[in-house]
């Protein structure tokens, strides 16, 4: 029996001085799981107290994590903060992310003129035609209403940056040219529709879906006629007064949907023709009845004395070379920035104008003007001042 005790008690000094020594030596290394375990950590540094953790290493884009086993507690109940090392700075708090920058701050207030103007123009209304022996010819309603409201293209008159409108003309005889122009040009444009093209109906139909203005562009005398021929309908100083009505409403009746006329054909501008003052003025008593505008096409002419409208202020396209057309927009430009508004004229359209004035109007904004519709730039006639439009 003595010898059994004897046995016992020397067993149970060898299994606790068993377990004492693995206390000792610490958790296998194996056996720490690899999101716990220091980078590059001192194997001899003293084991972790129990119950505090020790303060989490900052690691830059990551969330903290617990600080690897083996890593020395700080010796205050609550852990000093460390500074941040330099190439590791402190997570800093999540936050809202910043609303976008406001726009840079324009010369003038531009407001909602692009929402506002970037629908059709509509169509032809018959209680603004009365009938006549060439066809629908426009005419004021009957409460007031006119063509250059109802077909103008809208336009934020708030707008105070320097305006530029276009006219280009000689609209309709070629239908691949005029369809490339209704596509390519400035929606703003105004187009002048020649009274000789042969179906104009499905262009102006694209024009209006665009929201372009069209006028008429009326055949009228020209400087060196016979030999500058502005065709069998042309308004004559040599004619009576009553057959140039009838052809002023031949071509009227042309086009649908007009705002009013342009005394131009091509690159004739109707110079013999206007020298007239009472031929000149009768034309103009006509368009404004029938509340039509009227675009004098000759560059320093005076503004319409009897109708709505205003004369041009360049016309761009003499000669039609790439060159000359840019040089002349530019001029257009630099008259929009003295006066604040400015007209132009492109007697005939063409490929190079088209090309021309698609680039030019495309950086017209950053240089702080813009294009403007033809009727946000017409003035009151100075004889009938206050004729409502």
């Amino acid at each position: 029996m003595k010898a059994l005790g004897v046995f016992w008690l020397l067993l149970l000094a060898a299994l606790g001085a068993g377990a004492l020594a693995l206390h000792r030596a610490g958790p296998p290394e194996g056996g720490i799981p690899a999101s716990l375990r220091r980078e590059g950590g001192d194997p001899s540094a003293p084991p972790e107290v129990a119950g505090e953790p020790a303060p989490a290493a900052p690691a830059p884009a990551s969330p903290e994590v617990p600080a690897a086993v083996g890593e020395a507690a700080p010796p205050a109940a609550v852990p000093e903060p460390r500074p941040p090392e330099p190439s590791s700075p402190e997570p800093r708090p999540p936050e809202a992310p910043p609303s976008a920058p406001e726009p840079p701050p324009l010369s003038a207030p531009a407001g909602r003129a692009e929402a506002s103007t970037d629908r059709p123009i509509p169509p032809p209304d018959p209680n603004l035609q009365e009938p006549s022996p060439h066809g629908p010819l426009p005419r004021a309603g009957v409460d007031g209403r006119t063509s250059i409201r109802a077909y103008g293209r809208p336009y934020d008159r708030a707008e105070a940056r320097p305006r530029i409108a276009l006219v280009v003309g000689n609209l309709g005889l070629s239908a691949a040219l005029s369809e490339e122009a209704i596509r390519r040009l400035p929606p703003e444009a105004a187009l002048a529709f020649s009274p000789y093209a042969a179906r104009p109906a499905p262009l102006l139909e694209r024009a209006r879906a665009r929201g372009m203005e069209v006028l008429s562009a009326l055949p009228l005398e020209p400087a060196n006629y016979p030999v500058n021929d502005p065709g069998d309908r042309a308004l004559l100083t040599t004619l009576p007064v009553a057959e140039n009505a009838d052809r002023l409403a031949w071509s009227l009746s042309r086009i649908a949907g007009q705002v009013g006329a342009v005394g131009a054909l091509g690159p004739m501008r109707g110079e013999r023709f206007a020298a007239l003052p009472e031929s000149l003025g009768g034309l103009q008593d006509v368009l404004r009845g029938r509340g039509l505008l009227y675009v004098d096409p000759r560059p320093g002419a005076p503004s319409p004395a009897r109708a709505w409208g205003r004369s041009v202020d360049v016309v761009v396209d003499e000669p039609a070379t790439r060159g000359e057309i840019d040089r002349r927009l530019a001029e257009l430009e630099r008259i929009a920035r003295e006066r604040g508004t400015a007209l132009g004229l492109a007697g005939d359209v063409s490929p190079v104008l088209v090309d021309r004035v698609a680039a030019w109007a495309a950086g017209l904004a950053e240089r702080g003007a813009v294009m403007a519709p033809l009727t946000a730039l017409i003035r009151r006639p100075e004889d009938i001042p206050r004729e409502p439009r």
